[in-house]
């Protein structure tokens, strides 16, 4: 509905009439434009690129030297930054369903720490996930998958979140904004050689959230 102000013909609108003209106020001055519905900037596959693009830019300030200077040469070939050739290269396996790598080309190798707990624990509209590992060896990080049956495909569209697994220890990420459910949980370990576990492994859960 649209609100006026002003007496009789009024000078001051704003809202939006049969979802086709919206009125509005800009600097003071009054305008309309066709209205607009914006995409839905949490979409699934939108969360689980973002999730790894942003993982990935605070990951790079703790690149060793070496590891950084390895992407001088992709960087000068087509004359971005070190970090730039990195996120680019990375972020184009990633939408492969390939983990990302320190150093270029990703040699896929490494081996992998066994998770001794992975627990899904649910709360209101959210979700809590423990995961323990045995050992540090090569890992690097871990990729969380949220699904809605225990036997649905993990994909983009699956990543709730990528985190830091790169030492001996207990980690856990709080899965926030659901709506009142049962989910299933997996994780992926990946090393800093882009080796990825082939198998997933499935949360002691479900997760029931209220």
């Amino acid at each position: 509905m649209v609100k006026v102000y002003g007496p009789m013909m009024s000078m001051d609108a704003s809202g939006t009439i049969a979802d086709a003209v919206t009125f509005s106020k800009w600097k003071g001055r009054n305008y309309v434009r066709q209205r607009v519905i914006p995409s839905n900037p949490k979409s699934t596959l939108q969360v689980g690129v973002r999730s790894m693009f942003s993982w990935l830019s605070k990951a790079w300030y703790l690149f060793t030297a070496p590891e950084k200077a390895d992407w001088d040469l992709l960087a000068k070939a087509s004359s971005i930054s070190p970090f730039n050739a990195m996120m680019a290269e990375n972020m184009a396996n990633w939408r492969q369903h390939l983990a990302p790598s320190t150093y270029t080309p990703a040699l896929r190798t490494g081996t992998l720490a066994v998770v001794t707990s992975f627990v899904a624990t649910g709360g209101f509209h959210q979700a809590v996930l423990a995961l323990t590992l045995s050992a540090f060896t090569d890992n690097w990080g871990a990729i969380l998958h949220r699904t809605l049956t225990d036997t649905a495909p993990l994909t983009l569209n699956t990543v709730v979140a990528v985190i830091d697994a790169n030492a001996i220890a207990a980690f856990s990420h709080t899965d926030t904004g659901l709506i009142a459910g049962t989910y299933y949980y997996w994780y992926h370990l990946f090393s800093r050689a882009g080796k990825l576990d082939t198998i997933p492994i499935h949360a002691t859960g479900p997760a029931t959230v209220t």
